[in-house]
């Protein structure tokens, strides 16, 4: 839940609140981020994703997609200008010794996507992915556009591009989790507050970017953690209640968040919540 999961993470104060970067970093790697791999999964078996493919990840974070992606053989390249300290978690999960010299040759991990179009130096991509899921915060798709608008002339003509959203709210247990973030940020809610996931919110950004839809799914992602601490730590990863924390303080925000998983403990101790998020593969001009 390109960002996952929304694309900026400072409190509406303007002041990042005081949280170790590094930590959260890997709190969403080894927590968060597996949480999607069933969105990764469906949308790489529809395009069959293989060695022909040449896949460009925007907002890649820690490289899970990536990796899945690199294990059916299509070369990779991955961007993440927002979040540096995830981007280190990548270099070390896609570029290790192991991999051996014709499989790192085909991996790039940057933090900006070159000028230009492709051309004999850099070939076309031919799938674009920008999987960090939007629609749960007011202006969360802010910035996305001009990330598609660089990307697309890096592509081939007619490449689809996949863009990522929460899928309904009566269908994501999530949501009412991520309520406690706009009530604990009042009265900074203003500018991004939580918002229900709208039906044309992918089709918008698409469009906005001089995209063409061109087909769309549904897939459930459930967020299914070994305990509350754990569920927490993946939460607040997600840099979804930075505005919270900046309000109020860590604690609060670890108390509220725990009382609001509640529902969705297990009686093993376990909490799962149901979610359904939505895809969009769109196609460049």
């Amino acid at each position: 839940m390109t960002p996952t999961l929304v694309r900026h993470t400072l409190s509406h104060a303007g002041s990042a609140p005081r949280v170790n970067l590094d930590a959260r970093a890997r709190d969403w790697s080894e927590i968060q981020e597996r949480m999607l791999v069933p969105l990764y999964e469906a949308v790489y078996e529809r395009l069959e994703v293989g060695p022909a493919s040449r896949l460009l990840g925007l907002g890649c974070g820690s490289g899970l997609a990536l990796l899945m992606a690199a294990s059916r053989g299509a070369a990779i390249t991955g961007v993440d200008s927002a979040r540096p300290e995830r981007l280190v978690l990548a270099r070390a999960r896609l570029l290790p010794d192991t991999w051996g010299t014709r499989a790192r040759a085909a991996t790039r991990i940057v933090e900006r996507l070159p000028g230009g179009t492709a051309g004999t130096n850099t070939p076309a991509y031919t799938l674009v992915t920008a999987f960090e899921p939007i629609g749960c915060l007011a202006g969360d798709s802010e910035g996305l556009g001009e990330l598609l608008a660089s990307a697309t002339p890096l592509a081939e003509r007619g490449a689809p591009v996949v863009l990522a959203g929460w899928g309904p709210p009566e269908r994501c247990a999530t949501s009412s989790v991520l309520r406690v973030a706009t009530k604990l940020a009042d009265p900074l809610r203003s500018a991004r507050s939580w918002r229900p996931a709208l039906r044309d919110d992918l089709e918008e950004v698409a469009q906005r970017a001089g995209l063409k839809p061109d087909g769309s799914g549904r897939v459930a992602c459930p967020f299914g953690y070994a305990g509350p601490d754990s569920a927490v730590r993946g939460l607040l990863s997600t840099g979804l209640f930075d505005a919270a924390i900046a309000a109020t303080d860590q604690e609060q925000v670890d108390k509220e968040l725990t009382e609001a998983l509640h529902p969705y403990q297990r009686p093993d101790g376990t909490v799962w919540m149901p979610n359904v998020f939505r895809y969009l593969i769109a196609r460049t001009p």
